[in-house]
């Protein structure tokens, strides 16, 4: 019979008679022969799910920053820690107070998320309201997190009870170029720097505290910036204050064993914005959330070592696990142990259309929306990304045109060209494997 050798894009790939070992010496061929690949520490790893095996794998032992790729750890820890909805505040009665604390629940007085349940229950109590700060054991940054990124949005602090995911929005609309701010609150501290010299307008905010400045310039219509806001105490307590239309005190007491529980938003919606578009804030606080379930204390740190002893602790390779959303270079995993993990959470969903809903899914959702094409419609790669600078990562699900089933992880480190040379490869790579395969 005459042989059947395929190419895309100029490389020989896959020929769909062959042996597992021959897929895999192509699938080889293919990596090692990309320049792009050959400047950089790159990992890779493809596992067969119906067969149960690795189909080829390229320094898949070997540790690399996964930035974001972090995320998938903390999700499948949110999977096993909390059900269908996220717990948003604890709290008891003791006469005519009603004493609560947060739960670390990000999405409080988030616009994108519905607070209603929190919000009436605390504004329509009959008790005087108490909020029991102190019970968050940790910095308000992850470890190893950079200071100079402090007023990026998407480096907002880690506290108990966020408010507005501790942003402030600054926005106008088509019609007017007159700024909205919110929490208004955060009006009164907004001013005009004549030194800040900027093509744009932009708002920065001052280092250690809640001054906000922008350049003797006018807003354009349909801006929006969000900066995050330095959390204390005493704040939480007055933008609660200034939502609910009545007072609060602050006390230290700890979190009761019978304390009650308000429950908020649905857990999948909360992790579909935590992976489609790779949200830090959400990441971290879920932890936070996670540890609220077994203690009366938040951290990060004992929702992390929880995970590790209680669902992590048959993973191949060793993890430095860090923080919540991958901001820290501190984090540590294999492409192994990334593969392992995705067969756990894909395990642990169960349902397929559910796991795809909470995935990034290429040329349709999330963080992959502009990565792929689908093919005539249908989408074919479910993965979370992860980026920082001399990082770029793709983790999660792959179904063929031969309605094969694969697991892959792609990890990329210490590349000095642009990202979007490497994703482009990476997607050119994973596009052949679904064509061929």
């Amino acid at each position: 019979m005459k042989k059947c050798i395929f190419y895309f894009f100029g490389i020989l790939i896959f020929n769909p008679f062959a042996t597992l070992a021959q897929n895999a010496r192509q699938l080889k061929n293919l990596i090692h022969n990309s320049e792009i690949l050959n400047d950089h520490f790159t990992g890779f790893a493809l596992y067969d799910c119906e067969k149960e095996e690795m189909v080829y794998s390229q320094n898949a032992d070997k540790h690399f920053t996964p930035a974001s790729n972090t995320k998938i750890f903390t999700l499948y820890t949110a999977l096993n820690m909390l059900g269908d909805s996220i717990p948003s505040i604890r709290y008891t009665i003791r006469g005519d107070s009603l004493i609560f604390w947060g739960t670390g629940d990000p999405t409080l007085y988030r616009k994108d998320f519905n607070s209603d349940k929190v919000h009436y229950f605390l504004k329509n109590a009959p008790q005087k309201l108490y909020l029991a700060y102190d019970n968050y054991e940790g910095n308000f940054y992850g470890r190893g997190w950079p200071y100079g990124d402090y007023d990026a949005y998407y480096q907002a602090e880690i506290s108990s009870l966020p408010v507005g995911g501790n942003l402030v929005t600054f926005s106008t609309d088509s019609q007017s170029i007159a700024l909205n701010i919110y929490p208004r609150y955060f009006s009164r501290f907004l001013t005009c720097d004549y030194n800040f010299h900027s093509s744009s307008y932009k708002i920065k905010r001052s280092l250690t505290k809640n001054t906000f400045t922008h350049p003797d310039l006018h807003p354009e219509h349909n801006f929006e910036q969000q900066v995050p806001f330095k959390t204390t105490a005493l704040l939480t307590k007055t933008l609660l204050e200034d939502t609910l239309k009545r007072p609060i005190q602050i006390v230290n007491i700890s979190t009761p064993v019978n304390a009650h529980t308000i429950y908020n938003e649905e857990s999948d919606t909360v992790y579909r914005a935590l992976m489609l578009p790779s949200d830090n804030f959400i990441a971290e606080q879920l932890l936070l959330v996670c540890s609220s379930t077994i203690g009366d204390t938040l951290s990060a740190t004992k929702a992390i070592e929880y995970s590790k002893e209680h669902f992590l602790k048959d993973l191949p390779h060793t993890i430095n696990w860090a923080d919540g959303s991958g901001l820290s270079r501190m984090n540590l995993f294999t492409p192994e142990s990334i593969i392992a993990l995705l067969k756990k959470v894909e395990q642990n969903v169960s349902d397929t259309a559910r796991l795809h809903r909470i995935f990034p899914t290429g040329g349709l959702t999330g963080t992959l929306k502009n990565a792929y094409k689908t093919d005539q419609g249908e989408a074919f790669v479910w993965a979370k990304t992860g980026s920082l600078n001399a990082v770029h990562n793709q983790s999660g699900y792959l179904i063929t045109r031969k309605g094969k089933r694969f697991i892959y992880s792609f990890m990329n480190n210490n590349f000095v060209r642009p990202t979007s040379e490497i994703r482009e490869e990476m997607v050119r790579i994973i596009t052949a494997i679904r064509n061929r395969y």
